[in-house]
């Protein structure tokens, strides 16, 4: 409630063009001199934070800082440049963040998604209520909003190039101290934290050892079609599964306001992109004959988050921090929710940019609230896309559960309004009971059922007898050698602990 309280405080009107910082405005760094301790109130200014990445992670939390009372600077080196993304976002961005609804290029209210054998499911035509949809918008017109929004909160813009970031030692008050670039002339502000959101390839990680993390690559063509092609794409998005797509991910044909992105993505053979992007071309052939490509792009996505999101003074956001969904490589949403999250914790632990914060205030406010309410989301999700991405058999019971009006109503409810669907117990168990004969016919066995057993017998571990400290001897035959068993049984307790979870906060509410 309060994180909606403070969305529909802050309505924006129109703002003028971003400018560059003229010199004078810019502060020298030394004549920022920190002196107090973390938890004291600074004296004669406020709390100064700069916001490395002018993205939809960074933009909402320079945007959330400024609101609050924090001057705040926000650093992008190529605004006109946009990340390569798919463009899609859930239907509850739009209210919680104030999106125009002119940005929308497209309503998607229709899903194709088709399987390596060309099993065809059309995915939300009969599930979607009359007032929902999928909105599809461009990356570029996006980005430019929320930086013209964070900036008419009060947030500083500086078109430049981050250099290097001095580092102070550890528990010091000193400030970072950033050296940037600014139409090649070199510059330094010192500020008193930093959030980082500068994508997967962040600097600003690397500079405080935030450790690594696996990448995938997402490659995309912009395509304009004929006129009668594009009207078969007018509401509808495409999804393609197949080793010869992807073999750990899914290609797609998302529509755009006057045309298509036709990509596809894959994490553990990126060396191959090209020859899976020819793939997808191939499947797709008929319906974009006679198109003209006038773009292609390239981009690295984070498999997973980092090891370390906050480091002293540093807060990592967005790609930067690893937020980027497995199974639907989502990450527009969870990018402008961490940025936001993150700079309503600074400004909630800084008292309205009033006292200095800490990397455990850091931590308490921003971090630990984060994991609670997406873990085990992304836990989730990594754990789907092994199961259902690794194979060609795997993916064609996915196809096929997809049919399912259930399990289609309850993927929008979770996807459009980032929530958890209460759906009906016997119609879970139900859905269940598909996914077991659907495996039994794909004949899903090996190394993807072999790690959903060893995560559902860590999920119930307190409840088996038999079990030693190290976790080797159980005496229930459903983690025994039969992977298949394994595998549906731990669909069932992933299902009947959301159900759980989700009757537990009913109780609360109540």
């Amino acid at each position: 409630m309060a994180a909606l309280a403070l969305t529909q405080n802050l309505r924006f009107t129109p703002t003028p063009p971003l400018k560059t910082l003229r010199q004078h405005q810019r502060p020298n760094p030394k004549t920022l001199k920190i002196t107090a301790s973390s938890s004291s109130r600074l004296s004669g200014r406020k709390l100064r934070a700069a916001v490395i990445g002018g993205g939809p992670a960074g933009s909402s939390a320079a945007e959330a800082l400024a609101a609050g009372g924090v001057e705040t600077y926000l650093f992008e080196r190529s605004p006109s440049t946009a990340k390569p993304c798919g463009g899609a976002i859930p239907l509850c961005m739009i209210d919680e963040f104030s999106i125009p609804l002119h940005l929308i290029d497209r309503h998607v209210t229709r899903m194709k998604i088709i399987s390596p054998s060309n099993l065809t499911v059309d995915f939300g035509s009969k599930t979607l209520k009359s007032h929902e949809y999928i909105p599809m918008l461009r990356r570029e017109v996006l980005d430019s909003f929320l930086r013209s929004r964070a900036q008419s909160n009060g947030a500083n813009f500086i078109t430049g190039l981050v250099t290097d970031i001095e580092v102070p030692d550890s528990y010091s008050s000193k400030p970072y101290v950033i050296h940037h670039t600014v139409n090649n002339c070199k510059r330094s502000l010192a500020v008193d934290l930093i959030v980082g959101a500068d994508g997967a390839n962040s600097k600003v990680a690397k500079i405080i050892d935030a450790g690594n993390y696996s990448c995938a690559i997402a490659f995309q063509e912009r395509i304009k079609l004929p006129d009668e092609k594009m009207e078969y794409y007018h509401n509808l998005a495409e999804m393609y599964v197949g080793d010869d797509v992807s073999p750990d991910f899914y290609a797609w044909v998302f529509p755009k306001c006057d045309h298509v992105a036709v990509g596809t993505g894959t994490v553990c053979a990126k060396q191959n992109i090209k020859g899976y992007q020819r793939g997808i071309r191939e499947r797709v052939r008929e319906k974009i004959k006679g198109g003209k490509v006038i773009k292609v792009e390239a981009h690295p996505i984070p498999e997973h988050p980092r090891p370390r999101r906050v480091r002293g003074r540093v807060a990592l956001v967005g790609d930067a921090a690893g937020y980027v969904t497995k199974c639907s490589g989502e990450g527009i949403y969870f990018a402008a929710k961490s940025g936001k999250m993150c700079g309503e914790a600074i400004v909630k632990a800084s008292e309205g940019g009033e006292k200095m914060v800490s990397e455990e205030d850091l931590k308490r406010e921003y971090l630990r609230e984060w994991d609670k309410k997406y873990a085990n989301t992304f836990r989730f999700l990594d754990l789907l896309q092994r199961v259902f991405y690794g194979s060609d058999v795997g993916r064609e019971a996915l196809v096929e559960l997809c049919g399912d009006e259930y399990v289609q109503r309850m993927t929008f409810d979770s996807y459009l309004y980032k929530k958890l669907a209460s759906g009906h117990r016997w119609d879970d168990l139900k859905m269940v009971l598909n996914t077991f004969g659907t495996f039994m016919r794909c004949k899903v066995v090996g190394r993807e059922m072999e790690a959903l057993r060893l995560s559902a017998k860590r999920a119930i571990s307190p409840f088996l007898p038999g079990e030693d400290e190290g976790g080797k001897h159980v005496s229930i035959s459903c983690f025994g050698a039969d992977d298949f068993v394994g595998l549906v049984s731990g669909l069932l307790i992933q299902v009947w602990c959301l159900k759980l979870v989700h009757f537990g906060i009913d109780r609360k509410l109540a």
